[in-house]
């Protein structure tokens, strides 16, 4: 395509605006999920405890992760990545709209629509934008930067807008949830009416012979057989902690028993061999962050409603706001993280991939110190200042900008070639078992137990300072068994 705009391919524009629109409306739900869970039912709620919510909760963002492997083999097998996200897109929108639908019975239907929708976008969208750039070509990265921009400006929207919906007295919490779904319906009208810009690129042409179309009805008619079982669920007779945790215990021997097929089957070399231990340290370090760091929709969303002061004279705030904080630092501070890295390198100082996941954690740490300090003047009577919140996003924030951008690309860089993608998924199997982990941390406060919060913050600091620690200590040695990668 010889179209650009501002020097890009006009595609970024679409895959830039349809990522809006659903982070939007994703963040947008988050945002609220815990909320509306452990609100009481005369107020629109479910009523549940927080140990209840923050399982469930667990399981939707770990599932959100996972799906996303089956979801781009669909796309790459079957029916195209365009065609993918146009399906995700609709079922997304029609999982929030479920969601508005104030009855206990479709709430499942709706999260579980929600999750199959987003595997069908979510890493079908970046495999078009990669397509859209030749290899070798310069304007790449640019154009994946100006992208994360798209998602952050969705995930800063989306918590103000659905937020200020449904924590406002004269709405309610399905409100919120109808506000996400509009959003992503503006998603699928943009992507629909500016897919020519995409050209080729993630397009597939279907031609199913007879079997494939048997197979398929039976898949189709399987999901919705799910679908309707999901919305006569009894959430009474459900032990969601210990759903989430058997689904931890899953995942971890899921994982470990790839990493020993790999090491004892895959019939690797010595560098290969080097280079999966790093890979499986790197997981357990992106495990343990993310399992901190996504207590910002479970446990510290709960602490900016029930503990921190909102109301200041004429202003009063909504708890559900905080969920954009992250987005807007990363907006802010991802271009100075990204010059750093570049100064440093001039230097020859630039920091090791193992190095950066440690000082990812220590900024973990150094958050949830900041928390410590925040639930011992909760612990003594008084609320909380937004100001420890927002310090404590500030360092997760610095901790995801040092970790997060660097796991992937060196995923790909480390892996042998014939286990490139099956690495890939491994590396969002990470992000799953620390959103399972982060919720069940965040049942463990008790809010019959303010007295024990200080005491519970003060021991994630420590796991996640011990970890970085242990990371950092090793770097040396896992940067040998790199190689030449860096």
């Amino acid at each position: 395509m010889n179209d650009t705009v501002l020097g890009h391919p006009k595609g970024l524009v679409t895959l830039f605006f349809t990522e809006m629109w659903e982070r939007l409306s994703f963040y947008g739900m988050r945002a609220l999920l815990v909320l509306f869970m452990t609100d009481q039912v005369i107020n629109g709620g479910m009523g549940l405890t927080d140990a209840d919510a923050t399982a469930i909760y667990g399981i939707y963002t770990a599932l959100v992760y996972l799906v996303a492997l089956p979801g781009g083999w669909i796309a790459d097998r079957i029916i195209g990545a365009q065609s993918a996200i146009l399906a995700g897109g609709i079922i997304i929108m029609c999982g929030h709209f479920v969601l508005a639908i104030p009855s206990i019975n479709t709430f499942f239907l709706g999260l579980l629509l929600v999750i199959l929708g987003t595997g069908l976008l979510k890493p079908n969208i970046s495999a078009i934008l990669g397509a859209l750039y030749m290899r070798g070509d310069h304007r790449r990265d640019a154009g994946f930067s100006i992208f994360y921009m798209g998602i952050n400006l969705g995930g800063m929207l989306g918590p103000i807008i659905c937020g200020a919906l449904a924590q406002n007295e004269n709405f309610g919490w399905h409100y919120g949830f109808a506000v996400a779904g509009i959003g992503m319906l503006f998603g699928v009208i943009q992507f629909w009416k500016t897919r020519q810009y995409l050209g080729q690129a993630g397009r597939k042409n279907i031609n199913f012979n007879m079997r494939q179309k048997q197979f398929l009805f039976l898949v189709c008619m399987l999901i919705v057989l799910g679908l309707f079982w999901f919305s006569r669920l009894n959430i009474e007779n459900i032990n969601f902690i210990k759903i989430s945790e058997i689904t931890t215990y899953i995942i971890l021997f899921a994982a470990f028993g790839f990493f020993a097929y790999v090491l004892l089957l895959g019939k690797l070399n010595t560098q290969e061999r080097s280079r999966v231990w790093v890979i499986i340290a790197l997981f357990l370090g992106a495990s343990m962050f993310w399992a901190g760091f996504e207590q910002a929709g479970s446990s510290l969303n709960l602490f900016a409603n029930r503990y921190t002061k909102l109301e200041f004279g004429w202003l009063t705030l909504y708890s559900s706001w905080f969920q954009s904080v992250n987005s807007i630092f990363i907006i802010i501070f991802a271009p100075m993280f990204a010059y750093l890295w570049i100064w440093l390198a001039k230097k020859n100082l630039n920091p090791s991939t193992p190095t950066k996941f440690a000082i990812g954690l220590l900024f973990l740490a150094l958050g949830f110190f900041m928390m410590v300090m925040a639930s011992s003047i909760v612990a003594n009577g008084n609320q909380a200042m937004p100001t420890w919140l927002l310090l404590t996003y500030l360092f997760h924030t610095f901790g995801e900008l040092a970790l997060s951008p660097v796991g992937l690309s060196v995923t790909t860089k480390l892996a042998p070639k014939r286990f490139v993608g099956q690495m890939m998924g491994i590396w969002f199997v990470a992000s799953a078992l620390g959103n399972l982990i982060a919720g069940r941390i965040a049942g463990e406060f008790n809010a019959n137990n303010i007295s024990s919060f200080p005491d519970q913050y003060f021991n994630i600091v420590l796991t996640s300072a011990g970890a970085g620690i242990i990371l950092l200590l090793a770097s040396k040695s896992l940067q040998k068994l790199m190689g030449d990668v860096e």
